[in-house]
């Protein structure tokens, strides 16, 4: 079989325009010889139209679309890309070619004007658009996910949504694969989001996915984080989400962030007021490193630092070992002890 170029991709994608349109722009639907959705994101609304009908190329051509509103417009392609928050080309193609139930690989390199300009991968715009397509985290899998670690109480956690399929590139040549995840927003100081956190989950949400590594950070993450309440004077910050999240069941009103690594943790930014900086330490050699690092940034600002430390390797593992009452009475006898009232 020849293989496609990108146009003749499209094309075939254009004969098929009204299931692409239902299975991609789900939250639209079918005037006349038009699909109606509210744009390419997949938003309810009416103000974008794809054609169902036409020539399969040049004006009017089936599956071209046009959204009234932004003046944005593309063909089936950007529908893809778009909707499933995919950055590279290669991995438009591939999806394309899975919804044709075409051979692997079939895409022939070809230079092809995107009618949006396309985010770098990794980039700081790219992490805004996969977050614009998530779900909200309330009722998927990934709030599954996090209540088989101990993590019920969910308050406050608008920076965390799920994907349905949210394709994870390995290195190399192997296939794109596609897996449930967990986004994380990372924010600045003022609330504007440089970067995402995906973390891959299985199928049923029991756990991490299979894959290696099931957790991967996009955009701009040096001094930004993962932020769970707004601090002012008091803030606690650690490494992993899960860690920060335990956390919150014993203090859940305690403002935290989530650096996602320990070098990011050594370098977060702090808000202007604070005053007092828990220090939420991961019991291991990069842990000890962050913590000791950040003290000293602290010190050197006038901020008061408390190292908290867990019993086990995290405060994750604690809260799944041991239970929510050990965790909080574990936590209340290392924070200062204005804090046990207020928190």
């Amino acid at each position: 079989m020849a293989r496609l170029n990108a146009s003749e991709l499209a094309q075939r994608l254009g004969r098929q325009a009204e299931a692409v349109c239902r299975h991609y722009l789900s939250n639209g639907r079918k005037q006349g010889n038009y699909w109606q959705v509210g744009d390419v994101r997949n938003t309810p609304g009416r103000s974008m139209f794809v054609r169902l009908t036409g020539p399969e190329a040049g004006k009017g051509a089936a599956g071209k679309w046009t959204d009234a509103q932004s003046g944005e417009h593309g063909d089936l392609l950007d529908v893809i890309g778009e909707t499933l928050g995919l950055i590279d080309f290669a991995d438009i193609a591939e999806e394309a070619r899975r919804f044709l139930s075409l051979p692997h690989f079939e895409l022939e390199p070809q230079s092809r004007r995107a009618q949006t300009p396309p985010a770098p991968s990794g980039s700081s715009e790219a992490a805004r658009r996969l977050w614009r397509i998530t779900q909200p985290l309330i009722g998927s899998l990934a709030e599954t996910y996090l209540r088989g670690r101990g993590i019920t109480d969910l308050r406050g956690t608008a920076n965390l949504r799920f994907h349905p399929t949210c394709y994870w590139r390995p290195e190399g040549d192997a296939p794109t694969e596609a897996w449930p995840a967990m986004i994380a927003a990372v924010t600045d100081l003022d609330g504007k989001i440089t970067g995402a956190h995906r973390t891959w989950l299985q199928r049923d949400g029991s756990g991490k996915a299979p894959l290696d590594p099931p957790r991967k950070a996009m955009g701009d993450l040096l001094g930004n984080a993962v932020r769970f309440g707004e601090a002012e004077d008091v803030m606690a910050a650690g490494e992993g989400i899960e860690t920060i999240l335990s956390l919150r069941q014993a203090l859940p009103i305690m403002p935290t962030v989530s650096a996602l690594s320990a070098g990011h943790l050594a370098a977060i930014l702090f808000p202007p007021h604070l005053r007092r900086l828990y220090i939420v330490r991961d019991k291991d050699p990069a842990g000890d490193a962050a913590r000791d690092s950040l003290v000293d940034r602290a010190i050197e600002a006038g901020i008061e630092a408390i190292t908290l430390s867990p019993m086990l390797g995290d405060f994750n593992d604690d809260l799944v070992s041991f239970g929510l009452e050990a965790l909080r009475a574990q936590i209340r006898v290392q924070i200062a002890p204005e804090d046990v009232s207020r928190f």
